[in-house]
């Protein structure tokens, strides 16, 4: 949660993970969970998501993840956004993918550039439900075109 606005309650928790789910009776695609062969925790999601309406580059399908940190480094989210990719753009057909993160996230931004995202430099912008001035306020766009 280092690149986003605050941490989530419990409360919270349970609401986005019935938008979640909401989410895949709606579109049919969405976050899966992300489990690691002999262990035990939940290690966070990772999947493809509408992008919502208030965002400027909106209607489009981003790819996004979020792990615990103690999984990240271990080529997890990588692997995951990888068949997210082939998903988006085998069975869903879809003809672009993007990617968004604060401007300073360069751990995401990095991992954006080695499954092949460019960057958008004109598509940056101030995230809407992040106040002015907040340093996370301004992001970075990438997309990625389905190959052929």
């Amino acid at each position: 949660m280092e690149h986003l606005p605050s941490t989530y309650t419990r409360t919270e928790v349970a609401l986005l993970i019935a938008r979640l789910e909401a989410g895949f009776e709606r579109d049919g695609y969405g976050f899966w969970a992300v489990e690691v062969r002999d262990e035990t925790a939940l290690a966070g999601f990772v999947g493809l998501s509408p992008v919502p309406e208030d965002i400027p580059f909106a209607p489009a399908v981003e790819i996004g993840w979020r792990l615990a940190r103690s999984y990240w480094g271990r080529g997890i989210a990588h692997e995951a956004a990888e068949a997210s990719l082939a998903h988006g753009f085998g069975p869903l057909g879809l003809p672009e993918i993007v990617a968004y993160t604060a401007a300073g996230n360069e751990r995401s931004r990095r991992l954006m550039e080695r499954l092949g995202m460019s960057y958008d430099e004109d598509g940056d912008f101030d995230h809407p439900r992040i106040p002015a001035g907040d340093p996370l306020a301004r992001h970075v766009l990438y997309r990625i075109a389905r190959p052929g």
